[in-house]
This record gives C-alpha cells, structure tokens and sequence, in this order.
C-alpha cells in the first residue's frame, strides 16, 4: 500500500481543501521533509484565485522548516536525516510541489539548515522572503551585496513601500547591511517595528498620494532613485513614480507579476519598472494564470548563492525574522485553510501566519 500524508489541495479555482494524498517521492536531485511549520504568503492565495484553472489538483504552499527524512540522488547539499531545515518550495506547480502537508518534497538551493537560536516556526517564515529580497533588492535594483566591507552609509536612499509585510522587514535589514538609508511606508500601528528593524524614515501610507509624494521628494531632495514595492497596488504604483526623482533616472521593482517596464512613465517618464518572480529560482518551468515562465538558470545560481549568503547573516544574528502569529485559526493545515481567507480577505497586518504540523 502506497504510504500517504495529508496535504491542502487546490480542488477548484479559489477553493482548497485538506486531503489524504501520496507522500511525495524522492527523485533526482529532491529532498524528501517530514514538515515541522510552515508559513502563508499572499502568493499562497493569489495562485489558486484569478481565473487561474492551473492550479486546480495541485498542491498549495511555499514557505516550510521540518527535519530531513530522505536525501535523493544528485542533491548536492549535505543533508543527513534529522537535519533541521528551512526554505521554499514551487507551489501550485504539480500535485507533489508544494509545502502545504506532512511531508514535503523540495529542489535546489534554497533551503538552509535552520540556526540553532531559531525554532521551526521561525525558520518558517523564511522562503519566500529571502528569495525575493535577493531578486528585487539585488538582482534587479544591483544594490551592493551586504559584506563586511561595506561601510556604515553609502549616501544612497531606497523607498520600500509596505515595509511591516513579512518580506519588507527582511527587505529593511538587508538594504540596512548594505548600506542604505531606508525610507518606508507602513501602518501608524506599525510604525515602531519596522523602525526596530532599521527603518530610517516611515510614512502613513494612507496619506493622501500627492501630499505623500510631495513629502518624500522633499526628504530626499529629488534624488530618489530605487524604490522596491512590497505591497503594490495601483496606487503603491503612482506614489512610487511620483515621489522619485524628476531629474534622474530611477529604477522600480514591484513584487506583482506582469509589471510592464512602461507602467509608470505617465507619472514620471524617468522611471524604468518591473518585477520579479521567486518561482524561477527553483530551475524548472511553470505556468501562472495561463503564462507559463521558462526556468532561468542565472537566477538559480544567483539564490543559490544568495541563500548561503543569508545563513551566514542568520547564524551571526545580522538578520531576525518578522513577527509571527501562530495557528490563528486552528493548528496544522485546517488552519492553513482559515489563514489564507484571512489574508485574501486582507485581515493580517504586520505579522505573518505560522502553522505548526
């Protein structure tokens, strides 16, 4: 009898469900998990909603920390059983990648073994984040890479719109490492933690648009040239545009798929946009809302290395997670079900939802 676990499904196009499936097999170059937390990002939502008939029979989930069961051939990591780890894996690829179950197959580099003072659910949070810190930050924004030999400032300012959302408080630390002044837009209520994280600056992104716009251009002299946009909306998009500089060119990354490197320019004509994707960092192709985004083999490598980079910066306590809510909702994957309505429904501000398994 084939063993099998539980896992959340997507069974029809914005709906999810707990189900008895097979765990995952172990195959070439894959590491099988016995999950131990796991952690909900918007993405986790937003797969299986949209008209998006891809992700119907697939399993669901990112972000994960567990001990490992089985080292397949060719994994180049050296994993040993028990090991604890943590990163990401391709949900809503297929019916096996996804971190949303008992057990959990994952690829490549973007795992790490979890820093002793960290706990699972901690480590949980992770995946998503790293990876798109590394893509948006640095593959495509090119700020320094955060090395000991950086100095205190480098006289550079970076706008981080949503700096309280999970990956902009990872996104504040690691543009404070490399030297940057950070400026960021949050709730009032959230004021305090992202300045604990590093923020420099923070406005109300409530504000009105031209009066905010006006406020940052004035704080930064007109000389706001890379802005990284961790909660886009359409407004997010038109602040941004409008409070970089009108003198210079500028450079503005979102985390929302399909940013035209146009969108922007009936604001502010200096500004080149777009965005970046965490799923190309695990090699393999897939498909979102009917595009389907062909593996990139540098932006492998470029994870590869960037995650091995972070664990370093974790283990020396450069980097700390952000503030986690465990099992809201209800323990295990029946509250991973009741986590992602909450934060469709846009209920979950400054923290991030953590499950135990």
């Amino acid at each position: 009898m084939t063993p099998t676990c539980k896992a959340v499904m997507c069974t029809a196009i914005g709906e999810a469900c707990v189900q008895e499936v097979p765990i995952p097999s172990v195959r070439e170059g894959y590491t099988l998990f016995r999950t131990k937390a796991v952690a909900l990002n918007p993405t986790d939502w937003k797969s299986m909603h949209f008209a998006n008939p891809d992700a119907v029979g697939t399993r669901l989930g990112v972000d994960f920390a567990g001990v490992v069961e089985e080292v397949g051939p060719g994994v180049t990591k050296q994993w040993k059983k028990g090991d604890r780890v943590c990163g990401g894996v391709c949900g809503a690829k297929n019916a096996e990648s996804g971190a949303f179950g008992e057990y959990l197959i994952a690829k490549g580099g973007i795992q790490i073994k979890i820093p002793d003072h960290l706990s699972f659910e901690e480590a949980a949070t992770l995946g998503t984040g790293i990876t798109t810190c590394g893509q948006g930050l640095y593959q495509f924004l090119k700020l320094p890479l955060p090395t000991s030999d950086l100095t205190e400032s480098n006289g550079q300012s970076i706008l981080i719109y949503g700096g309280s959302t999970a990956t902009g408080i990872l996104g504040i630390q690691y543009a404070k490492l490399s030297g940057l002044t950070v400026l960021t837009t949050a709730s009032p209520h959230n004021f305090d933690y992202v300045r604990s994280m590093g923020a420099d600056v923070v406005w109300d992104y409530h504000t009105d648009v031209e009066v905010l716009a006006k406020e940052i251009q004035a704080y930064t002299n007109n000389k706001l040239t890379l802005v990284w946009d961790c909660r886009p909306t359409a407004d997010s998009g038109r602040l941004c545009a409008l409070a970089m500089s009108d003198r210079e060119k500028g450079l503005y990354c979102s985390v929302q798929p399909g940013t035209k490197a146009d969108s922007l320019k009936t604001f502010n004509p200096l500004v080149d946009a777009g965005f970046t994707i965490g799923y190309t960092a695990f090699g393999e192709s897939f498909t979102r809302a009917g595009r389907t985004y062909e593996a990139k083999p540098e932006d492998v490598k470029f994870a590869e290395n960037f995650w091995a980079m972070s664990s370093k910066l974790l283990a020396a306590g450069k980097l700390k997670v952000s503030n986690i809510t465990l099992n809201r909702g209800g323990e295990g994957l029946d509250g991973v079900i009741n986590g992602l309505e909450d934060l469709k429904q846009g209920r979950v501000s400054g923290t991030k939802l953590v499950y135990t398994v």
